[in-house]
């Protein structure tokens, strides 16, 4: 079913307000059991959370409620937000701020890899807020985090979760120069969610985003991408979205259930049974894909570094078959 056309947008409804939201799950509707997961809050997790805090960094894993985010920073995993907690586009699905970002500070890179360190991560996904403002789109703050983790935390690996800088070959290119390890860019939903998922952004230009990244970086850079469900999507279109992703020269996946932040966001349109993710999973392993992380609880990073240690595999695989 189409999206509904009556829908208006503001920097504090970025889903809008819609005019039929019948068959939408309510806001204060009880999630399924498999979507319940026990808070974060060993003593760990809330060192962590106060040495991150007086830093003056953010993170996805807090700005974005994930609910994994206690198991990844167990595992030795995080995903840090550079360049502020405000972004120039209001996706509808997304928690984070929007509005007119202040934020750049040239020294955070070096507070990033200092955390790094500190935490003693073993893989460290770097992402930022859309930052359509900046001369570069923030292509250099992300230079400066790939490099001061290799100075400081040299056994990290670096993932990289950027926006698609508009679809320009230069910044993208500084970035892919530094050969991150993982290029990650989340297409997010399938092409026909976009104009009310995603405005300000194109399916097609994310997608030439991945192809970009993976023919600057050929094998030493993995390229990911990421999407949910739950906004409206058919599951035919889901496999039409990683067919065309695997098209563009992406290696790995990850697939997760999108879970409205407020209501103020868009609704969710029901919850996939993770009967229905194994079918996802199967249907883009048979696309090709080396890694494929499909659940309900997946988000982009969720597992990062299996994920990567899985490409690998399938490389070592590849080249003694042959």
């Amino acid at each position: 079913m189409a999206p509904s056309k009556h829908v208006t947008r503001s920097r504090a409804k970025p889903g809008g307000t819609a005019a039929e939201t019948i068959g939408k799950v309510g806001f204060r509707e009880r999630k399924p059991r498999w979507l319940k997961v026990p808070a974060p809050g060993g003593p760990n997790y809330r060192r962590l959370q106060a040495s991150i805090a007086d830093d003056g960094l953010h993170t996805v894993c807090q700005e974005a409620n994930c609910p994994n985010v206690g198991e990844c920073w167990e595992r030795g995993t995080a995903t840090f937000m550079i360049l502020g907690d405000v972004c120039t586009r209001r996706c509808g699905f997304c928690n984070v701020q929007t509005g007119k970002p202040t934020w750049n500070d040239p020294l955070e890179p070096l507070r990033v890899a200092n955390q790094v360190k500190r935490m003693g991560l073993r893989h460290a996904v770097i992402t930022s807020v859309d930052r359509d403002d900046l001369p570069d789109l923030g292509a250099g703050a992300f230079v400066g985090v790939i490099r001061s983790i290799r100075r400081l935390a040299a056994g990290c690996a670096v993932e990289v979760l950027t926006p698609d800088f508009r679809g320009e070959e230069m910044p993208l290119a500084r970035v892919v120069a530094e050969r991150p390890d993982v290029f990650n860019h989340n297409v997010e939903t399938v092409p026909r969610m976009y104009p009310v998922a995603r405005r300000g952004s194109d399916f097609l230009r994310s997608a030439r985003v991945l192809r970009m990244a993976k023919e600057m970086g050929g094998d030493e850079v993995i390229t990911k991408s990421g999407l949910m469900v739950g906004l409206g999507e058919e599951f035919d279109e889901m496999v039409e979205a990683f067919a065309i992703l695997r098209e563009h020269g992406v290696q790995v996946l990850t697939v997760g259930q999108y879970l409205r932040p407020t209501e103020n966001h868009l609704p969710v349109d029901r919850y996939w049974h993770p009967d229905e993710f194994k079918q996802l999973e199967r249907a883009a392993i048979e696309l090709g894909f080396e890694s494929v992380a499909s659940g309900p609880l997946v988000r982009s990073s969720y597992h990062a570094d299996q994920s990567a240690r899985e490409v690998a595999e399938h490389r070592a695989g590849a080249t003694l078959a042959g």
